[in-house]
């Protein structure tokens, strides 16, 4: 039965040898509540462990989209993982949460090793970098799915928050927004991200455009920026309303949705600007401001929104934790 299957695609002795490669990775990212040991039918959390009395639970689930074709034509996955992490992590934030643990699904027609392993092992790093343990995942090889060297990813996340500091908090007219710089492009707008570098005749393998000290690829595979460590901290200040993680939507659709509906976001194009990576897309696109700030993050990965009393407080302990944090706008009544 075992050779009958193998010959239709699935080995399943290359998954077990999987699993048996990735424990060590998951066990690296144990935490207070989980031992993030692989093995078993589901994953463990124990909430009293990690300290929480008046816990609310809150979830999120991403994938990373067209990126992984870049992974795939340039044979890099050792970062991939990181931005499912960052997709999920970041998400579950919004509402004030801390993540607790993560689970993954990667599925291809034919399961390599090699890959799978490097694929884990930056979910495994995106995890550490959250502070969240890796409890489970799946691992499927369904023959005929995907093309040769292909795969796709899906995460999955679930965080936690003491009652009393859920977020967001109503915020009012007069608030001001603090943008933190993002790492580059993250997981959303790859599709046009795409269309533009093949339409401009540039390869991933080129010197970028806009960077001669790095390929066109090493800047568009550059993870997404996980902010949980360094945003968790001020968010139990009551003067902290929200948080707002930029992804498909862009500045204009994501800001909007940690908001009442009286309310708008007003950005300063002056403390915005355009990194060289997005100034290069606008350009050779020809895109307009509009779609540019619908499409991708424009070098602002995350927005909270503080009252102004706040402001100098939370952005020194944002760059005490590494963040280029400024203030980006204000907010409106609509």
């Amino acid at each position: 039965m075992g050779d009958a299957y193998k010959q239709a695609g699935v080995d399943i002795d290359a998954g077990e040898r999987l699993v048996n490669a990735i424990k060590p990775l998951a066990k690296s990212t144990t935490r207070p509540g989980a031992d993030a040991a692989l093995g078993g039918f589901g994953g463990l959390f124990d909430l009293k462990a990690a300290g929480f009395a008046d816990p609310i639970l809150v979830s999120g689930a991403d994938g990373v989209g067209t990126k992984l074709k870049i992974a795939f034509d340039l044979n890099r996955h050792d970062m991939i993982g990181i931005d499912l992490v960052a997709m999920c992590v970041n998400d579950v934030l919004a509402q004030g949460a801390e993540p607790l643990f993560f689970l993954d699904y990667f599925s291809t027609s034919k399961l390599s090793e090699k890959t799978a392993t490097e694929v884990v092992g930056g979910i495994a790093e995106g995890c550490l970098q959250a502070g969240c343990a890796l409890v489970g995942g799946e691992t499927a090889e369904m023959p005929g799915m995907y093309g040769p060297g292909e795969y796709d990813l899906a995460g999955f996340c679930v965080g936690a928050v003491e009652r009393n500091n859920m977020l967001p908090r109503p915020a009012r007219p007069g608030d001001v927004m603090i943008g933190l710089a993002s790492s580059g492009a993250h997981s959303n707008g790859y599709s046009l991200i795409r269309k533009v570098t093949a339409d401009s005749g540039a390869g991933f393998n080129d010197p970028a455009p806009f960077d001669a000290s790095i390929t066109l690829g090493e800047a568009l595979l550059a993870p997404t920026r996980i902010y949980v460590k360094s945003v968790l901290p001020v968010l139990t200040d009551s003067r902290v309303k929200a948080f707002a993680h930029i992804t498909g939507g862009g500045l204009t659709d994501n800001v909007p949705r940690v908001l009442n509906k009286n309310l708008l976001p007003r950005f300063d194009d002056g403390a915005l600007g355009l990194p060289p990576l997005f100034e290069w897309l606008r350009d050779a696109g020809n895109l307009s401001d509009d779609e540019m700030r619908r499409t991708f993050n424009c070098g602002i990965g995350g927005v909270l929104i503080a009252g102004s009393d706040a402001v100098d407080d939370v952005i020194a302990a944002l760059k005490k934790h590494g963040e280029d944090a400024r203030v980006i706008g204000d907010i409106v009544e609509t």
